[in-house]
């Protein structure tokens, strides 16, 4: 399902099963005033996804935001040759095949508040998009626990932080059997990683330092790839849902 949720901000969902749970997922798209779209976390794509971009503007470029997800990102960069697929550090050698053109520096400022740059030393790419990794993140993946290294955005005109794994929220609106286990686990009907990523994540100082960054941005919505939008109180639920780091 392809969504408008602000003037220049879409979101597109899809189901996903994950360790047996549904927990669906979701990509983000942002349009630039050039009429460039940004995507970010790409989900599968297909005949209804490639029209509904094609309707708000051209795909330019294509960000795999951590070091899982890149599942579809590939496939987008084949349909759409021209655009620039970007990176995370380390997925390139994680997925050598992967056609990555660019790979996503730290802002060169280190107050997380500067603009998204390539590794090339250009300047800002795209107005009105911040950037910060959260360092030191670890989740579990199907080989044990492992770094996320992803990178989260700002979408500074709508407000919006854009998060891909390093939060849940689950509501009713999922099955019955997805919110008993992040009852358990954490994540249900509140903003925050999962119990555990909060035992596989032993820098919890490095997490805490760049948490401390992303709540320099005024952000009220808040986007993520596992669960429900959250349109108000944003900021303040995101801070709550961290406080253990």
């Amino acid at each position: 399902m392809f969504r408008k949720l602000d003037q220049n901000l879409w979101v597109a969902e899809q189901p996903l099963r994950y360790f047996g749970l549904s927990i669906g997922t979701r990509m983000t798209v942002i349009r630039l005033s050039t009429r460039e779209l940004v995507v970010i976390s790409p989900i599968q794509l297909n005949q209804t996804i490639s029209h509904q971009l094609s309707e708000i503007g051209t795909v330019q470029h294509i960000i795999a935001p951590n070091l899982y997800h890149h599942f579809f990102a590939a496939d987008y960069k084949t349909y759409y040759p021209e655009a620039c697929f970007w990176a995370v550090p380390g997925l390139k050698e994680k997925k050598p095949t992967l056609a990555i053109d660019k790979t996503i520096e730290h802002s060169r400022s280190g107050s997380g508040q500067g603009p998204l740059r390539s590794g090339s030393g250009q300047g800002p790419l795209w107005e009105g998009i911040e950037h910060i990794f959260l360092d030191g993140f670890r989740t579990l993946g199907p080989s044990g626990f492992d770094s996320l290294n992803e990178c989260v955005f700002f979408h500074t005109a709508s407000r919006t932080l854009i998060l891909t794994d390093t939060a849940l929220h689950f509501d009713e609106s999922f099955p019955l059997l997805t919110q008993f286990a992040t009852r358990v686990i954490g994540g249900y009907k509140q903003l925050s990683p999962s119990l555990l990523e909060k035992i596989a994540t032993t820098e919890k100082a490095k997490v805490r330092k760049a948490v401390e960054k992303v709540l320099l941005w005024d952000f009220e919505r808040v986007v993520m790839a596992h669960g429900s939008v959250i349109e108000k109180h944003g900021k303040q639920q995101f801070s709550q849902g961290y406080e253990a780091f």
